[in-house]
């Protein structure tokens, strides 16, 4: 799988995630968390668009990361 596919891949996973986790009643932190979560998966678009797959990729990651961290707490992984 070439980089872009695998961060395109990543990015509809994400945008699966965040769905539920958009229906919680967050704290001011975890709301804090998500929004941070949800820049990064921006943050992805863009240096993939401009061509910098690394980035890309690490942004991607670190959203999932902070996304997963909310989804943990919420018993949402276990689906």
């Amino acid at each position: 799988m070439k980089p872009e596919e695998r961060i395109d891949k990543d990015l509809r996973i994400f945008e699966e995630n965040i769905q539920p986790v958009e229906e919680l009643n967050l704290s001011d932190k975890e709301v804090l968390v998500k929004d941070m979560a949800k820049r990064y998966y921006e943050d992805t678009k863009y240096y993939l668009k401009i061509g910098d797959s690394l980035t890309s990729f690490a942004c991607i990651a670190y959203a999932h990361g902070l996304l997963d961290s909310i989804r943990i707490m919420y018993n949402l992984n276990e689906e």
